[in-house]
């Protein structure tokens, strides 16, 4: 118990920090760049997510089981390597094509704003965080992921408030996180002649890769739609609530990710003789969360969007209750996809279960975006996120009870 309170502590108190801290920010890009602009802002960001995830591929998945189950230091830092190579081969491609789509969707007078946010969190694809989560380090998560966000994070500020360019937070977030890549490869990799001296296998690793890839894929397509779908078909003036109040949840599904971190290097050690009760502690503390979450954006969501991003944008009471449920959702599958179902080799049945509720889902967006229908956006998300945990219920139940 003390083990995983300590994990507890590192993997979700330290990257706190960094999730608040953009709070500092979000409240200036919102109200500098007004309601089309910050429908704007939102779109480049959520376009740029799923950049990232082609980026991250399968390494965020199947990342920190490989390094959690071998801990010859000699195997990390190959794999390491390898992550290397894959990533810098789809960040070419990958870069140019999310920042074009961004300029493209983006209102006229922020399109460059759009462009840049876009890159922001596309650069979440070349994150560490997969290796320090595997190796159940979670200083080195804080030093190397979550402090260069901060970083930057603080210097963009007073910049953004002086020039009022938004786009100047892109620029500062790529350096600080090219500069602390550098250094973390010089520490996890100390041969770092081999890094880029063997590309033979990179398409091949690709390939081999891909199942796994596009359960990542899939999933962050439909979560990354709602706010360029509606960009798209739905006035500026309505998207702005709905932007808001998209905003909120992302920042939310940190502490997702954040207590899924905590838990998936303790689930999987090897020397663990009864897993199931840290299967089951995993399963009740991301239910719990996805409880409060759920509650906190139906209650208080447009409360908080208000003060935070504005009255201009506040979001609507529906708009976020829906939101609400998604994030209950997302989070009471999170223990099953992570610690139980992907372990056992079952991403076929992953990817199956995601790529039906994405059609649905992305399906059921259209056709409310093309109503004009803000909340049946919101609502068609919630409803792909609650077809995928029910679909995954069953099996990853089976998977715990011979655990």
């Amino acid at each position: 118990m003390k083990a995983v309170l300590l994990r507890l502590a590192g993997f979700t108190g330290l990257p706190l920090v960094s999730i608040l801290t953009p709070f500092l920010l979000v409240p200036i890009v919102a109200r500098v760049a007004g309601e089309g602009g910050w429908s704007t802002v939102a779109s480049g960001q959520a376009i740029g997510a799923f950049g990232g995830a082609v980026i991250a591929w399968s390494w965020n998945t199947l990342g920190p089981v490989e390094i959690a189950q071998n801990p010859s230091q000699q195997h990390r830092a190959e794999v390491y390597r390898q992550s290397i190579r894959t990533r810098l081969v789809l960040s070419a491609l990958v870069f140019p094509f999310v920042f074009i789509l961004a300029w493209q969707l983006a209102a006229p007078d922020h399109r460059l704003d759009g462009a840049a946010m876009s890159m922001t969190t596309a650069v979440a694809g070349l994150s560490p965080a997969w290796y320090c989560i595997g190796a159940g380090k979670p200083a080195l998560l804080a030093t190397f992921d979550a402090l260069p966000r901060v970083a930057a994070t603080i210097v963009a500020v007073p910049v953004i408030l002086l020039t009022t360019h938004i786009w100047l937070y892109g620029v500062i977030l790529l350096a600080a996180v090219g500069v602390s890549l550098v250094i973390f490869q010089r520490i996890v990799v100390p041969e770092r002649g081999k890094t880029f001296t063997s590309w033979g296998g990179t398409w091949r690793y690709l390939r081999q890769h891909f199942g796994p890839a596009a359960i990542s894929l899939s999933g962050t397509t439909y979560a990354a739609t709602p706010v360029p779908i509606g960009q798209a078909l739905v006035p500026n003036t309505v998207m702005a609530g709905f932007s808001s109040a998209d905003t909120v949840y992302r920042f939310g599904l940190f502490s997702v990710m954040a207590l899924g971190n905590t838990f998936q290097g303790w689930t999987l050690e090897p020397q663990e003789a009864s897993p199931k009760k840290r299967h089951t502690a995993a399963i009740v503390s991301h239910l719990a969360l996805g409880l409060a979450g759920a509650a906190f954006l139906a209650i208080l969501g447009p409360l908080a969007t208000e003060i935070i991003l504005g009255s201009v944008n506040k979001a609507g009471q529906a708009t976020c209750a829906l939101y609400g449920l998604s994030f209950l959702f997302i989070s009471a599958s999170t223990p099953f996809i992570r610690n139980l179902l992907l372990p056992q080799g079952r991403q076929r049945l992953i990817l199956v279960w995601t790529l039906i509720s994405a059609v649905i889902g992305i399906t059921l967006m259209f056709l409310a975006a093309s109503r004009g229908w803000a909340d049946g956006i919101a609502l068609a998300m919630a409803l792909s996120e609650a077809i995928l945990f029910l679909g995954l219920l069953v099996p990853g139940l089976r998977l715990l009870k011979k655990a």
